[in-house]
């Protein structure tokens, strides 16, 4: 007889985007006359930039030609690709990362969900928290987690590091030594920033302690301070503990088109075995690589036409976010993020918990937002809005929750 796996059935209710989801569609069907404004989930608005779109017709009329025409990607990746991340992303910042250590796929959320499989089933893993659901949801899917607790909504083998007001919303080193330890910053869903200095503290950690540093880079488009890392290798030390992950979704429009890629310099080893080959091994088998058409109009993201339409697009998202934070400040909440990253972190009021201020929100002011609790339990009493809405939509919204 077939049974199911049962780290799947340990993963309490639905993924929390799904609920969120599920909750604003209840509350649709029972109020069809609501104009509902969506600031939840982190989907983009703005269409595709014209030197993408002009990219992606001239590669769809490639493929209308024998010869032209492009069949299974590379493993890795096109190498016109590759080799403009490299000198774009990494050589222009003083990183040293070659075409061959970049793994281009459809995005960074599968990978990562995917990256844990290169590692030990017994490996511990250390997440902030709160923390993007994907980071903790694919190591229980693993077994890799432990047993749940409802009561504190933990796990029994996750070391948690809270990233709470008192220490500005970033991690503090572990007690307990991890073997992975998943950053994100830009964070998400906080929207914190670390230095370059302290960025250097996790690197010198990991290096001493024998870790791994899976590093979730899909917001550095967003970081407009000093000092401010757009990426793990600016740190020394960082090519011998640190796979990097990257999204062409919030930087470039992608959420439809699906592109992102990976790092994973040949320095990098578990013990005597290279990651980078366990990888490309994982790749090359489960994988059959983004579609030639969406690499060509990630390529597109590079030239001068290109970066200039999106600095333009990420201005108009962080406009939103100003509107956002500084509407809500006036209105008295306690804000935070919405500087270097499309994402405000507020506080609700009244010690609402997060779902009772989620119901709140979307019955008096029909607006739908994320409750900070999905994100872990130190994220209850806060509440996540994003920036991606239209420049219309995020005015009125802020508007209607001035005037709850």
């Amino acid at each position: 007889m077939v049974w199911p796996n049962e780290d799947y059935l340990k993963l309490p209710g639905s993924y929390l985007f799904s609920t969120v989801a599920r909750k604003q569609r209840e509350f649709s069907a029972a109020h069809p006359e609501a104009k509902i404004i969506r600031l939840s989930i982190g989907d983009v608005t703005q269409p595709l930039a014209p030197a993408i779109i002009e990219a992606l017709h001239k590669a769809v009329d490639e493929m209308a030609s024998a010869e032209t025409f492009k069949g299974y990607a590379p493993d890795l990746g096109y190498e016109f690709l590759r080799n403009v991340v490299s000198e774009k992303d990494y050589k222009a910042r003083g990183c040293d990362i070659a075409p061959d250590e970049i793994f281009i796929s459809d995005g960074a959320k599968g990978d990562c969900g995917n990256i844990q499989e290169i590692f030990a089933r017994d490996c511990k893993v250390a997440v902030c928290d709160p923390v993007y659901p994907v980071y903790v949801d694919t190591n229980v899917m693993a077994g890799r987690t432990g047993t749940y607790d409802e009561k504190t909504g933990t796990w029994s083998d996750v070391i948690y590091m809270p990233c709470t007001a008192e220490n500005g919303f970033a991690p503090e080193l572990p007690k307990t030594v991890p073997d992975l330890i998943y950053l994100c910053f830009p964070n998400n869903p906080t929207g914190a920033t670390i230095t370059k200095d302290q960025l250097q503290v996790w690197v010198d950690y990991a290096n001493k302690e024998g870790a791994v540093i899976i590093y979730d880079a899909a917001y550095e488009a967003y970081i407009s301070e000093e000092n401010v890392p757009h990426s793990i290798y600016e740190c020394e030390g960082a090519r011998e503990c640190a796979i990097e992950i990257h999204s062409f979704s919030k930087n470039a429009g992608f959420t439809g088109v699906r592109l992102g890629y990976t790092v994973i310099p040949k320095d990098l080893k578990a013990g005597n075995v290279a990651l980078h080959a366990l990888w490309a091994r994982r790749h090359g088998t489960k994988y059959n690589g983004a579609p030639y058409i969406i690499q060509k109009a990630g390529e597109a993201v590079y030239t001068p036409e290109g970066q200039a339409q999106l600095k333009e697009q990420v201005a108009y998202y962080m406009k939103n976010a100003q509107t956002i934070r500084e509407g809500l400040a006036a209105a008295g909440y306690t804000v935070s993020g919405g500087v270097n990253a499309p994402y405000i972190w507020l506080r609700t009021p009244k010690d609402m918990t997060s779902w009772e201020f989620f119901d709140h929100l979307l019955e008096k002011a029909n607006v739908v937002g994320t409750p900070g609790s999905g994100f872990g339990p130190s994220g209850e009493h806060y509440f996540r809005l994003t920036a991606f809405g239209s420049c219309e939509n995020t005015v009125e919204a802020i508007e209607r929750i001035k005037k709850m």
